[in-house]
């Protein structure tokens, strides 16, 4: 279990760093316009989306003696390290020799990232036969994911929180951590993935899988909740940094903690929403944590920028009122936490459901194209982002390296929190409003 939790966490480490922290440094230290950044991040999602099935079928067919799984693992280990490092350095050029080095570099690193966590998520299905067994495995997979998150942010914002120049230091330590962790889990995997059950020979047609997806009304419900809940997680997650230093006016050394009591918050909040979910049914659990989200988006468009005139230091948060707007923020945060925990835990509880109303129960197939169309639709969000960020006049800063030593026109600053708190308001409101008739009682009678 030790072995198989830690195969999702250098993918996890890498997934939660890029998240928050790839378009602030995108748009601040390597000084790229908006509108590229969110380019390239949409770039970044739909190839991660399209290598998936592809490098699935080619894991599939793959023969060793120690199955099909862990060669891919052990081989992408060391790209997917040193490509974690290398998305964060600057070169040295112009704005094309730059967007076409990240563009590369995004390629690569995509692609060292499905070699490892697809192959490795696979493995969950075919190590055991027994339920329980695979359920302890997936919780492990999961604990596994979100502890590497964390150490993500936390190494994160120790680097960048002291020096402003770290962003390449951060990368080349999350690049050993994360290889170093994909290496020892093969180790620890290898004797089981030897006497594992191999891929089933049997492929699908694209139009068959399709013509049987688009028959299941509810997996189209359930498609549907999903990528509106998580191109709303997406866009605050990628706008979360900006929003706190350019608009709320937060010190970068203390911005760059802010992501962390979001993760540990919805962490909790997949705990409340499991347990209520058992107890009341899960649309119960859906509508109570979408209000929660909805109430704690709207609650940041009220938020007041603080105040920065002193020198920067510990006194900063006694100066006016910014100690209690400091409580206030991380008050907001948590709910938001708590409530966007949602998006991780209903779609995927009701897609057992959707997958019951198809008379072959192809888990695998619904499984790959849930994930596929929520990756396009996360890149879609962020392009969304530097477009509505570009028309809206941002500003890059042309002698600094942060992005809170600019200030952004007002247009700008209202854009930003629109993208926070009342677009994803609106992309949760949607999600409930299509999982209107979806009858839980009928389903467990």
């Amino acid at each position: 279990m030790v072995s198989y939790g830690l195969g999702d966490a250098g993918t996890g480490l890498a997934a939660t760093q890029l998240g928050f922290y790839l378009f602030p440094f995108f748009i601040g230290y390597a000084g790229l316009p908006a509108l590229i950044a969110g380019s390239i991040l949409m770039l970044i999602k739909i190839w991660d989306a399209i290598n998936d099935p592809f490098i699935g079928w080619l894991s599939d067919k793959t023969k060793t003696k120690w199955g099909p799984r862990i060669p891919w693992m052990i081989t992408a280990a060391i790209p997917l390290g040193l490509s974690l490092a290398a998305i964060w350095w600057v070169p040295s050029g112009s704005l094309l020799e730059k967007t076409t080095y990240y563009v590369l570099i995004s390629i690569i690193l995509m692609t060292a990232y499905t070699s490892v966590n697809l192959p490795f998520a696979a493995l969950s299905t075919e190590l055991s036969k027994d339920i329980a067994v695979r359920t302890r495995l997936n919780a492990a997979r999961f604990t596994g994911s979100i502890l590497a998150g964390l150490s993500g942010l936390i190494i994160a914002a120790n680097i960048l929180s002291k020096n402003e120049f770290g962003y390449f230091s951060m990368g080349k330590l999350s690049g050993i951590v994360a290889a170093l962790a994909t290496l020892i889990s093969c180790w620890g995997l290898a004797p089981f993935a030897k006497k594992a059950r191999r891929p089933s020979k049997r492929s699908i047609p694209i139009k068959a899988q399709l013509k049987r997806i688009f028959n299941n009304k509810r997996f189209i419900k359930v498609i549907t909740l999903y990528l509106l809940l998580w191109c709303a997680l997406q866009l605050m997650q990628t706008v979360s940094l900006i929003y706190v230093e350019q608009v709320l006016q937060i010190p970068s050394q203390y911005a760059k903690w802010i992501p962390i009591p979001f993760q540990l918050s919805a962490l909790l909040g997949l705990q409340i929403w499991s347990f209520f979910s058992n107890k009341f049914g899960r649309i119960s659990a859906l509508h109570y944590g979408a209000f929660i989200w909805i109430f704690s988006c709207l609650l940041t468009l009220t938020i007041p920028s603080f105040k920065t005139s002193t020198e920067l230091g510990p006194l900063f948060f006694y100066e006016g009122n910014n100690l209690f707007l400091f409580i206030f923020l991380m008050f907001v945060i948590c709910l938001i936490g708590i409530g966007a925990s949602t998006a991780y835990l209903i779609p995927w509880s009701l897609l057992p459901d959707a997958i019951d109303e198809d008379p072959e129960k192809s888990a695998g197939l619904y499984t790959a194209w849930m994930v596929l169309i929520q990756k396009i639709g996360i890149g879609i969000s962020v392009q969304v982002l530097g477009v509505l960020l570009s028309l809206s006049g941002y500003k890059i800063g042309k002698t600094c390296i942060d992005i809170d030593c600019v200030q952004q026109p007002e247009l700008t600053q209202i854009t930003i929190r629109l993208c926070i708190g009342l677009i994803p308001s609106i992309l949760v409101i949607l999600g409930l409003l299509s999982m209107k008739k979806w009858d839980e009682k009928a389903l467990t009678n």
